[in-house]
């Protein structure tokens, strides 16, 4: 029987189901982790997201050194080989033997006895050599291969901002990212005693309050203490970016409030902890597909704002409520996540530049009829988690010009995220959180 830790099995089989079932990390980790001991869950995680930080750097490598393009390799080898390369180039206490080994080792599992000899080989050598170069095309080329992320999309942002700037962006998408929490309303429903309960267990896992959103803290890696809370429903896991745009939305007692494309809730949840409630209040939150409303309801249940009223419908074709029936609508659009990489490695390589065409149509056609539902004086808040313009000012103006009963305002931010076209934007390379955009549009009375 080949001798693998458990830690690099998990990182080997996350992999696999990520390049062949395009599933997410933040989704497989959890569920592998459970399994592992502290320790190996710590490796595993540390493989899995270095591997895909560092994928298009290590295939550069591999390809180099076999003189074989990547597209020949069976997956189950190349993905060995990253994990083996990355373990050798990136982790320093981890022995060279212990990460060629297993990943011959992983290979030979996988039934691919025929390349074990090429694996140790090609690892062999890595670990032999000092300083394995790569040579580079032009600058661009430089940047995409040391940050692993596609050209088209470093050519987008070096288009859009500069070639210094998407430099940064992509190399502050490969930093480990602190996670950040807030209290739900189910907190805020317990006793002072209970309260001072769960704030012991808070100060005691090493957090420290966000310097943006106000009753948001920020930790490292989660403790087991955190975890049991967030189950319970008494904190919840969001980006300070993700906060930043509800708290954007700025509802106040009585009016009535819809999120048009809510799951998984967390801005939902997050306006009704924040919220208080009277008896005219209304608050929906809605999205298209069964799975994703499932999951909206029970977030909603889970952190005790079951009074949000929650339905199942196609926002790109019509809203189910009458012309002008909500004070505040947010319109948290699907969009290519493009400023979520730092947290969802993965996305860069799921992406093509062709859907920087097709979603902002998709993006448009939602904000229209999102539109139609705001009230006389009422507000439209336009959220993606993008950092494209084509899908952010762009679909604003598009939508503006079409439109002459909206007129554009500062969001409700901290002024530091204000843009100079009256925009908002959160920067991963600068504000150590995921890129958001953020517009607020007022009818007219």
């Amino acid at each position: 029987m080949e001798k693998i830790s458990p830690s690099r099995l998990a990182a080997f089989e996350i992999l696999q189901k990520i390049e062949k079932e395009k599933s997410y990390s933040s989704a497989l980790l959890p569920v592998y982790e459970e399994r592992l001991s502290a320790k190996d869950a710590a490796l595993c995680h540390t493989l899995t997201l270095g591997v895909l930080r560092r994928k298009l750097y290590l295939d550069r490598l591999i390809s180099k050194l076999t003189k074989k393009n990547i597209d020949k390799f069976d997956r189950e080898v190349l993905i060995a080989m990253r994990l083996g390369m990355f373990q050798l180039l990136f982790l320093d206490k981890i022995p060279d033997f212990s990460a060629i080994n297993e990943s011959v080792n992983l290979v030979h599992r996988a039934k691919k006895r025929s390349a074990t000899g090429l694996v140790n080989a090609v690892l062999r050598r890595v670990a032999r050599e000092i300083g394995l170069k790569i040579d580079y095309v032009d600058p661009i080329d430089r940047i995409v291969a040391e940050t692993s992320h596609p050209r088209w999309l470093i050519e987008n942002w070096a288009k859009q901002f500069s070639l210094e700037k998407a430099a940064m962006i992509a190399e502050a998408n490969n930093r480990e990212s602190a996670g950040s929490f807030r209290f739900t309303r189910k907190y805020e429903n317990l006793t002072n005693d209970r309260r001072s309960n769960i704030d012991e267990i808070v100060k005691s896992s090493g957090v420290r309050q966000s310097e943006i959103i106000e009753g948001s803290f920020v930790c490292g890696a989660s403790s087991s203490g955190l975890r049991e809370l967030a189950e319970n429903g008494l904190i919840y896991f969001q980006d300070e970016g993700s906060q930043l745009v509800a708290a954007s939305c700025g509802l106040t007692k009585g009016e009535s409030f819809l999120d048009v494309c809510a799951a998984p809730g967390s801005k939902t949840t997050y306006v009704s902890s924040r919220l208080e409630l009277v008896n005219s209040t209304l608050l929906v939150a809605g999205d298209l597909h069964a799975h994703r409303v499932s999951h909206l309801r029970e977030n909603c249940v889970n952190q005790e704002s079951e009074f949000v009223s929650i339905l199942r419908y196609d926002a790109g074709i019509a809203l189910p409520f009458a012309d002008e029936s909500f004070n505040a609508v947010l319109l948290d659009a699907p969009c290519s996540g493009t400023g979520t990489i730092r947290s969802n490695p993965e996305i860069r390589y799921f992406l093509e530049e062709k859907d920087l065409v097709e979603l902002p149509r998709k993006q448009l056609t939602f904000l229209k009829n999102a539109s139609k539902v705001v009230k006389s004086g009422g507000r439209l808040i336009y959220s993606t988690c993008s950092l494209e313009m084509q899908e952010n000012e762009e679909v604003i103006e598009n939508f503006l010009y079409g439109s002459d009963k909206f007129e554009k305002v500062d969001p409700k931010v901290p002024a530091r995220f204000l843009t100079d076209d009256g925009f908002a934007r959160t920067d991963p390379s600068l504000f150590k959180m995921d890129g958001f955009f953020i517009a607020e549009l007022r009818r007219k009375v």
